[in-house]
């Protein structure tokens, strides 16, 4: 098989959702019916010790939630599938808005009892502002929730997106019974004792004919008749071309925990959802289908094996095709790296590759050279866009308790905020170190992987800035006159790079005022 024909058959996705909408569990079904798991891990089945499998930090799997995001690789149906299970909770979205960046779509799930919920809608104007193509999954049918009509309303009106019915609910709770599929024209009938559902195909025959009856009931089959027909009249069909330019979202219902509308789900995946799509650099839009071979890393992850400290750096490849042991220009730096131990993975579990092409997320060994937005190229100069890094709004200065053991303090900091776990601000007038995250479990997650990762014990200290601003001038003069101004507010974060600590949005405006020429900027995006 060419290259070309091994690009076509990548379908890379993130799955995103408000919290306990059941991300993680269809993460687990789509490993299920992919092979690449034999048993599904129940989130909830803690006395069992089953935990996710996309949850392999410890912290997760004593709270139950995700708090970084997993990269997974699993075949299905001659296709090779790279799924990336993101954090819920609001207060990790930064790994998820990085993560979205190496996608070329994304899977939204929704609770039929909660409907579109506040991370869902977060994550998914991220999605909207990079034209994200989206599929809809509208999960826990088999418990009461919202109309299924209500739903599709609701997306509409609070996301401004079109929607489109792929399959559609036959009941719900107690007298759910599976879903019609429209564009097969089939049955897809639910049985909580089976493992898949039973499909009863149509072909010949009409909703109100007494083979369907006889399945569903008359009532059933009245109500699920005349909503079909609501729909159909509606003629708000499946456009593919408005779902690839992220105007359109196919629609599909069922239950992720009880295995029901999930191969459905997978199968319309592949159908719909782009192969890898041409991505944008500040010189040039990069092809899939070049030649050579073109990367970018959005995410690095250290100690992902405690017993030998490892660091991986997660890169989408862009282009081309990477071959194990190959070397890759890294644009930053303006030198070759040999890409050692290149992984891919379900969850911490690896395995070595000996190639991998466009759309595919592999990881490599790194020696403590790369950064997140990092470009690897064959030579050329590239710097691939839109890798944000967002202003952070809580603060607190760390303390060491054992003095002896700063070096190690250090080293913890730079590898945390190198993957983008937490951000460092060092003060130019004193020897503090004040972190800085966008939600407050992040500090939870920092301080535990210090001590557990890291030997050491520190305490954090709360702080009263609620913002931080990177701060630039076209004249270097102007940017000096400003830090010796604000030298008591400014700081040097991890890259070098000049910040100032506010302690409320008002002295923003005070110091636009005083200081025209400074530009204040709420994101620093590394390319």
């Amino acid at each position: 098989m060419n290259t070309e024909q091994q690009i076509k058959k990548r379908r890379t996705f993130a799955i995103i959702s408000h919290p306990d909408a059941g991300k993680t569990t269809m993460t687990e079904k789509l490993l299920l019916y992919g092979g690449a798991i034999k048993m599904a891990g129940s989130v909830k089945a803690k006395r069992s010790k089953k935990f996710a499998t996309s949850d392999w930090m410890e912290l997760e799997k004593q709270r139950g939630i995700s708090v970084t995001s997993s990269v997974m690789n699993f075949p299905f149906a001659d296709h090779e599938m790279n799924l990336i299970d993101t954090p819920g909770h609001e207060d990790f979205s930064e790994d998820t808005y990085r993560t979205l960046t190496a996608v070329d779509s994304a899977l939204m799930i929704l609770d039929c009892a909660n409907g579109v919920e506040t991370q869902t809608k977060k994550l998914f104007e991220v999605c909207s502002l990079r034209h994200t193509p989206i599929i809809a999954f509208i999960n826990k049918m088999d418990r009461e929730g919202k109309e299924p009509f209500d739903l599709l309303e609701e997306i509409e009106n609070t996301l401004g997106i079109g929607v489109t019915p792929i399959t559609w609910p036959i009941g719900m709770g107690s007298r759910f019974r599976g879903v019609y599929h429209r564009l097969e024209n089939k049955l897809l009938l639910y049985d909580k004792d089976a493992e898949r559902s039973r499909p009863v195909p149509l072909k010949d025959l009409s909703l109100d004919s007494q083979e369907v009856i006889d399945e569903l009931g008359e009532e059933l089959a009245e109500t699920l008749m005349s909503e079909i027909e609501l729909l159909d009249g509606a003629g708000d069909g499946l456009d593919l071309e408005k779902y690839l330019k992220g105007e359109l979202a196919p629609v599909f219902f069922g239950s992720a925990l009880n295995n029901f509308g999930v191969e459905p789900l997978l199968r319309s995946l592949i159908s719909m959802a782009p192969p890898p799509l041409a991505r944008t650099a500040t010189e040039r839009e990069v092809d899939p289908y070049e030649k050579k071979f073109s990367a970018f890393v959005f995410k690095i992850q250290a100690n992902m094996d405690p017993s030998h400290r490892d660091r991986v750096a997660f890169m989408r490849i862009c282009s081309g095709k990477f071959v194990r042991g190959m070397k890759a220009h890294i644009v930053r730096l303006k030198k070759d790296q040999r890409l050692g131990r290149p992984t891919q993975f379900m969850s911490q579990d690896r395995s070595l590759v000996d190639e991998a092409f466009a759309g595919d997320i592999v990881g490599i060994h790194d020696p403590g050279v790369f950064k997140i937005g990092d470009t690897l190229t064959e030579g050329e100069k590239l710097h691939f866009t839109g890798i944000p890094v967002f202003a952070p709004e809580h603060f607190v200065r760390v303390q060491l308790k054992d003095p002896l053991k700063s070096k190690q303090l250090n080293k913890a900091l730079d590898q945390l905020s190198e993957e983008g776990a937490v951000q460092v601000f060092r003060p130019i007038n004193n020897n503090d170190q004040i972190l800085g995250v966008v939600g407050v479990l992040q500090f939870d997650v920092v301080q535990y992987r210090i001590q557990h990762e890291y030997g050491v014990q520190v305490t954090f200290v709360g702080l009263p800035y609620s913002a931080a601003r990177w701060v630039y001038a076209d004249n270097e003069k102007d940017l000096e006159e400003f830090v010796r101004a604000q030298s008591h507010l400014i700081c040097l974060d991890q890259h070098g790079d000049k910040s100032v600590l506010l302690d409320d949005l008002w002295r923003l405006n005070f110091l636009k005022e005083k200081f025209p020429a400074i530009r204040y900027s709420a994101t620093s995006e590394k390319i």
